[in-house]
């Protein structure tokens, strides 16, 4: 949407500050004129696009991680794991998550190569069977290792994956969030929706709620503790996955990330799989 002045204003008798908050006035009216006029889709895609663009460039990362596995009446097991990441630029990331304890687990990974609207890849190494399972993509809804995230949520987030609804603007304790809505566009999705909230100053996830196929809520995702890294990437050092259905949750704890490592592809390869240790 254009704005028009009706008049010249190298005529008008005022200062230089004046036209100088004149023109500020006119700046922030065009903004507020250009975004009312975007369609709610419009703006969600907008927000998707900025936080994936704040995201970009890490090159690799790696990191520990503790699972907690809590049931509904409290009692918890942990499990210690490391993961790793390496972006792609011409397709989805891939990453790698290693079971280290506790020993009838330690050696189990898992390997994702993620996608836009292609199936992603994953596969599962069983050190017990002595064999990389392949998981089907029919089964990405599946929970992961007994947790509550399931197989399609240690996919990297890709932009192409979703359709996007900007709902409202709303508190969300001390900051201010985006609320929108993603339909995912890949086949065989445990979810019929998810509704993101991403805060106004780093466009970090500070809740995500994943709605079931038949459209209730089925579980909710708080990250919590986010820190800076390499003064750009944010990384959350807790995430609490809660499912509402069942009464169990997952807490995954991480520490001692490093960027920018030198993995390369043969890291996340098959024979890196089966010889994880």
């Amino acid at each position: 949407m254009k704005v028009y002045l009706l008049f010249n204003i190298s005529k008008l008798n005022i200062s230089k500050a004046a036209l100088s908050l004149f023109a500020a006035a006119t700046l922030c009216f065009s903004i507020v004129s250009v975004a009312a006029a975007q369609t709610p889709e419009e703006r969600g895609l907008e927000i998707a696009l900025e936080a994936d663009k704040r995201d970009t460039g890490f090159v690799d990362n790696r990191a520990q991680m503790v699972m907690v596995l809590r049931d509904k009446r409290g009692t918890e097991r942990a499990r210690k794991m490391r993961t790793s990441a390496l972006e792609r630029s011409d397709d989805g990331d891939w990453s790698m998550t290693i079971f280290d304890q506790p020993a009838d687990v330690k050696g189990t990974a898992l390997l994702t190569y993620s996608h836009g609207l292609e199936p992603d890849d994953q596969w599962l190494y069983l050190p017990a069977l002595k064999r990389v399972k392949r998981i089907s993509s029919r089964n990405k809804s599946g929970p992961f290792m007994g947790s509550e995230f399931a197989f399609e949520d240690m996919s990297s987030f890709e932009v192409e994956k979703y359709k996007y609804k900007f709902e409202r603007q709303e508190a969300c304790g001390e900051l201010t969030c985006l609320v929108s809505e993603w339909i995912p566009q890949y086949d065989n999705s445990g979810y019929s929706r998810t509704i993101i909230w991403h805060d106004t100053a780093e466009y970090r996830m500070q809740k995500i709620d994943f709605y079931g196929r038949r459209g209730k809520l089925l579980k909710t995702l708080v990250p919590e503790n986010y820190q800076l890294y390499n003064e750009r990437f944010w990384r959350p050092l807790k995430l609490e996955m809660t499912n509402h259905k069942n009464g169990k949750s997952t807490v995954l704890l991480f520490k001692d990330y490093e960027f920018a490592v030198g993995l390369t592809e043969r890291d996340f390869d098959q024979t890196a799989l089966k010889s994880a240790k």
